[in-house]
This record gives C-alpha cells, structure tokens and sequence, in this order.
C-alpha cells in the first residue's frame, strides 16, 4: 500500500497541533520557507560530501542543486546535509580510519532529523561504503548518486590513468630513466577534472558495486563527472527517490543475498580493486546478509574478468567504458551469471533494466568467450602465514609469481621498509619476498594502503619491476604488482605474521589459494611464546575507540557494536 503524509517520519516533526511542532514550523519558517514547502511531502535528505579539500567530490556542491530540483519536481522537500568528505589524498593516515566513522554519522543525522527518503552523493573510496553503510542501519529509501570518474589523464601524448601511472613512473623515475621534468609534466596532466580516478580502482569499484546491488539508478556507476549527463543522473534521483518514499521501497526490499551476490559477481568481471574484499563483507553484514571470503573467492573462481581497464588492462580508462556502454553493458555480457530478478531503486528488476544495454565496444567489455582473465579479479589464499585469509588481484601482477618460494625480507614499520627500498645496494633478489607488518586495522592505525610497496631501487637499477609483496595492509585499487594483502590475523595482534623472520621461506600459490611460511608448528609456538604485543597506538579519543571495536579484515572491519546483530533495533527518536 502507497504511504500517506500521516505516515511519513517527517509528518512527526511537522503535523502535530503542539507546541514542539510548532516550534519545528516556527523555525522552517526562519529560513524562508512556509507551510507549503511541507506540508503533504516528502523530506529527502541530499547528504553531501562535498568540501574544499574534497577533490574527487568537488563538483557536488553543484551536483546537489541538481538533486533538489528533481525533489521539487517530483513534490518534495530537499534538506541538504553535509557530512564527512572522506578525502582519499589528505586524510591521514588514512581515510579507512574514518570510514565507520563516517557510516555512524549518516546513520545518526538521519535518524535525528525529519526525513523520509535520501540521497546519497558520493564516490571516492570510503565514501561509498560508508554512505551506505550508514544508511542501510537506518533503513530509509535511498538512492546513491555516484560522482563519477574523472576525464583520461595526458602526458606528451600519452593516456595516463589515476593511481597507476603515479605507480609506474615514480619506479621508473627512482630507476633514473625519467627525471624531473618528464615527473612534473604526469603531475599536471594526470588529474584534468573534478572526479574519482578514472582507473579501475576503488572509486570505481566501489561505484559499480553500488549499481550492482541495484542502489543506483541504471548505468548511473558510469557517467563521467564532468558529463551534462551527470547533471541529468542527479535530478533523475531527486525525482525518483520522492517516489520511493510512496512507495515505501526500503533498503531491505533491494539489499538482499541475491543481490549482495550480484554485486560481487560485478566486482569480479571489472577487474576490481583488493579493497572490494572489506567493503562487501561490511555492506552486506549492515543488510543483515552473512557474506564472507568463501562467498567472495567462490564467484571470484566463476566470473571471469571482462572489462579491459587498467591497471588489470593495459589500454582503456574509465571514460572509454562509458562510450561502450558502461556497467549495463558489462552485466548484459554477464548474462545469467547475475541473478536478473532482484529489484533495484528504480523499482523495476535487474533484468528489465539492462534488457536494452548494447556494447559498443568488446575490447572494452570483453564477451564471456573472451575474457580478459579466466578467473575473476581476486583470489582469496590461506594458510599458516593467513589462518583468516589475505587477498591478491592475479590480473594485475605477473603470472610467474602466481606459484612462488623465496626468502623472506621483514620489514616491522613503513619507516623501516624505506630503508630498505631506497637502498640501492640492499642485498636481495628477485626472489626475495618483501614483508611489512603492523599496518593493519590496528597496527597501521586503519590499515592504510602501504601495501602497494615500492619496488627496491636494488632490483630497479636491473631492470626489475615486480617481485612478491607481502603484508596486512592495504593498497590503492589502482595499484598493481604481486601484492599479497589483508593478511589476517594482523601482526599487530600477534597474527603469524607477527613471527616470520628474515630469511624464512614463504610459499605463494594462487591457483592453489595457499600462502605458508615453512617453519614447523613447533617453531611457530615458540616465536609465539616469545612474542610481545606492541604499545597501543592511541591513548584516547576517537582512534582509542577505533582499537578497541574494529574487526579484522576477514570480517569486513566494521566497528563490533555496528553489526546488524549486536542489539536490538535503535527506535525512532522522542519528540517531546
């Protein structure tokens, strides 16, 4: 049955004959607005991360006027309502460790303020998952509005990609075949417009997850942020999320298994970033759908990758996958690989949405006959080195390492691993495995995106530009290499990679999804007996709290008291 305005949050706040409600009208009316802005609508929250050190996201000031005139179109009230930017370049350490901090305050302004439907704008990295994080804990109709990637980089006739190209040239740069100025020339070119990185990375990803799941309006993952399409795609979801609210279309109607399968199926085809791994087990366990490595390593065994964009391609971009047909496009190549009953935001099925999708371009979107990889993007590998699981993108590293046994070099902080990769005379080979530890969710603190290591400038002056990498850390989802990641459990918690010495032998092999390190069990017990836990790295605040309730990477690193089924339901605020 459609709502009424009786049964909307808002009408609490405004419809009453009281005093409180007339002090929520008096107050409206302070800003200029008058009963006819609220009375019989809808309010939708426009929550934006816009701000002034917000690169990737600083067009939706403007983008959000666009939002409120599709709300004004469809007959509803817009309240816009900053939150945290999650700004990938300049939060430090890093911004995972603001990421549930940020899910808990789209949660909470949306439960303390009167609204019923929302918008969500955002894009790069952390922003996605904790936009919806957040707002699937609070259960209201929402849409997610993506900002969409930025225009192709160029350099001296070259196309350059986000992340990645930073990545190869800075090698080639410590190797001594570029210098300043050919480095100053990629650092002007490589950023041309407002935007997420227009490489497969984790903007991207994470936008086309959120498509995915079905929680944007179609082929809305794709659109470049400085295309007028843009413009178009935010008043589409000012207007359809009026509708929605009618409709009482809530998140659990869409977030469902099935379509927590879709999305991961969607990752894996794209070529997808490592950090996809966290932030799906974190979503889908906020819907209340139990989601982990095995679901994640099974379809990464069964989906192939098709979208031929680095750093897992070698040519195309963000904007060459639009003009051929973007993400639409991607799954009508996917075909009954994806469960095409589920419902998205738009209220109509997956299968009815991309019924029309055409490829325009099958270099781009490779078919299932011809896939870029055989497998999909990532694989899942455990061990006695990862009793919990650690993550590598087969992809995008050379296939000689995908079985691999060599020495270990352990490096215990990012201080320390420099040491090492900025001596030129380090004495290590391409079979060395370089390791650094306590960069985890605790360790680092937040589990930043150390574990993109440099390559040695030992191995570089050879010509070397791959070798094993190891660690608990993170890495940007526009880097590339054989970078094992997530290791867990953490050093920093005395995981077993808190134990491994240099010169240990460790043992990669992906088709086989195992890592070890050979040492004997009883070996292990006694490294153990002799290990002692670091010193906490914060002695109050916010990053105290983060210590002391944030999981594991296994389990989607989300705060403890957040999980679906640590309590009751939060109730509806009193107004009284």
């Amino acid at each position: 049955m459609p709502k009424e305005y009786k049964d909307l949050r808002s009408a609490r706040w405004f419809a009453p004959d009281d005093l409180r409600s007339m002090g929520h009208r008096s107050r409206a009316m302070q800003m200029g607005l008058d009963d006819g802005d609220w009375d019989g609508k809808p309010v939708i929250a426009i929550i934006n991360t816009w701000s002034d050190l917000s690169p990737c996201h600083h067009h939706l000031r403007d983008r959000a006027e666009f939002v409120r005139k599709g709300i004004l179109q469809a007959g509803g009230m817009p309240a816009e309502l900053p939150v945290h930017d999650f700004s990938e370049q300049f939060l430090k350490p890093t911004s995972m460790l603001y990421r549930n901090m940020g899910a808990m305050e789209v949660e909470e302004t949306l439960r303390s303020h009167p609204v019923d439907g929302v918008v969500l704008m955002g894009g790069c990295d952390k922003s996605t998952p904790a936009l919806i994080m957040g707002a699937l804990s609070m259960g209201l109709p929402f849409i997610f509005l993506p900002a969409g990637a930025m225009l192709r980089g160029n350099y001296a006739g070259q196309k350059l990609g986000s992340g990645t190209d930073v990545w190869k040239y800075w090698d080639e740069r410590r190797a001594g075949t570029i210098g300043k100025e050919q480095w100053d020339g990629v650092q002007g070119g490589i950023a041309r417009s407002y935007g997420t990185c227009m490489t497969m990375g984790t903007a991207s990803t994470m936008m086309s997850i959120a498509e995915g799941f079905g929680l944007t309006l179609p082929g809305a993952s794709s659109i470049p942020a400085p295309d007028a399409g843009h413009k178009r795609m935010a008043s589409a979801c000012g207007r359809r999320i009026v509708e929605m609210v009618w409709e009482d279309l809530t998140p659990d109607k869409i977030v469902t298994r099935e379509a927590t399968a879709n999305a991961t199926t969607v990752a894996m085809a794209t070529g997808c970033s490592t950090n996809a791994i966290i932030h799906l087990i974190a979503m889908a366990r906020r819907a209340g759908v139990d989601w982990g490595l095995d679901d994640l390593d099974r379809i990464g065994h069964e989906v192939p990758v098709l979208a031929n964009i680095r750093p897992s391609g070698k040519e195309y971009l963000m904007e060459d996958f639009f003009y051929a047909g973007g993400l639409p496009a991607l799954m009508k190549e996917l075909g009954d690989k994806l469960d095409l009953s589920v419902t998205t935001v738009n209220g109509r099925s997956l299968g009815d949405n991309i019924a029309g999708a055409v490829n325009y371009n099958d270099d781009v979107i490779r078919p299932l006959s011809n896939p870029l990889y055989h497998e999909g993007s990532l694989a899942v590998l455990r061990g006695n080195l990862a009793p919990d699981g650690a993550v590598i993108k087969p992809a995008a590293c050379d296939p000689k390492f995908h079985r691999h046994k060599g020495p270990a070099i352990v490096a215990d902080s990012y201080p320390e691993l420099k040491k090492i990769i900025n001596d030129p005379d380090y004495p290590m080979t391409p079979d060395h495995v370089l390791v650094l530890r306590n960069a985890g969710p605790q360790g680092g603190p937040g589990m930043p995106e150390w574990g993109m290591i440099p390559m040695p400038q030992a191995l570089l002056k050879d010509g070397h530009r791959d070798m094993v990498r190891l660690s608990d850390a993170r890495m940007s989802g526009t880097s590339y290499g054989a970078c094992v990641l997530h290791v867990a459990p953490e050093a920093f918690i005395g995981g077993p990679l808190a134990l491994i010495e240099t010169g240990d032998i460790i043992e990669l092999d992906v088709p086989n999804r195992k890592l070890n390190v050979q040492i004997t069990d009883a070996e292990m017990d006694a490294r153990r007996a002799r290990w002692q836990a670091p010193e906490p790295r914060y002695g109050r605040g916010y990053g105290w709290m983060f210590s002391r309730h944030v999981e594991q990477a296994d389990k989607g690193c989300d705060f403890d008291f957040l999980r679906t089924e640590f309590g009751e339901p939060v109730p509806e605020p009193e107004i009284n």
